[in-house]
């Protein structure tokens, strides 16, 4: 048995602000820290010895990391992976979605954000919000950094580094991957099973722990979120 744990980071201020954050390498607000620290004593709670830890590029994703290992009293160094980066949301990054809504409407507000294989607009590379234009990239071969991604796209890099980094250790360890709302959806389509429409309503909680239980042969035999007065529908449990 082996435990593989998931964690969306807590709120970042451009969730607060109700912004496509995408890419753009926003840090977290004040309740963001406490839900990662909530985070990090409800794990302290299970007991699990985690073995590796997995984060993206991106500050509140690292940042909520570094809480949850604070609160666990673990110092193991930690793999970044650009894979794990949320979607890009192309030209939608930085607008407001209430804005958008009233202005497209949510049903077309909820297509573009949530169907799986449409993508935004593309975000012009003179944008101060492209990737080629944000420091935190630097080191990220230009050819991976996206003017706009569809879940379609952001599934396709995430399953590839898990499987070749992360799948072969989860026979015998406990990974936690802090990461984002897609990136993370995009793992719960491949581990789920999930089809295109059902990841479409498949909602993550910002700073909430889901602990995934699994047998060698990668079977779930059990699955939770940690912070059950935040928790939500996993679709198929």
């Amino acid at each position: 048995m082996s435990f593989l744990i998931l964690v969306r980071h807590g709120q970042s201020k451009w969730n607060l602000e109700k912004k496509f954050t995408g890419w753009v390498d926003v840090d977290l607000t004040k309740k963001g820290i406490m839900e990662a620290k909530k985070a990090g004593t409800l794990l302290a709670n299970e007991k699990i010895n985690i073995d590796f830890y997995y984060t993206s590029l991106q500050l509140r994703a690292i940042n909520t990391l570094k809480i949850i290992q604070e609160e666990l009293g673990d110092q193991k160094k930690f793999v970044e992976a650009w894979q794990f980066n949320e979607r890009h949301y192309g030209a939608l990054t930085g607008l407001d979605k209430i804005e958008m809504s009233k202005k497209i409407g949510d049903k077309k507000v909820h297509e573009l954000r949530r169907s799986w294989d449409i993508k935004p607009e593309p975000l012009k590379k003179e944008s101060p919000y492209h990737p080629i234009n944000i420091n935190t990239y630097d080191q990220v071969p230009k050819k991976f950094l996206p003017d706009t991604e569809s879940l379609k796209d952001t599934y396709e890099r995430v399953i590839k580094f898990f499987e070749e980094n992360i799948k072969e250790k989860l026979k015998m360890n406990n990974i936690l991957i802090s990461a984002h709302g897609n990136s993370i959806r995009a793992l719960c389509k491949n581990l789920f099973n999930l089809n295109a429409n059902q990841i479409s309503y498949l909602e993550i909680p910002t700073g909430n722990p889901l602990i995934i239980e699994l047998k060698e042969n990668f079977k779930i035999v059990k699955c939770e979120y940690l912070d059950k007065d935040r928790a939500r529908d996993l679709l198929i449990f």
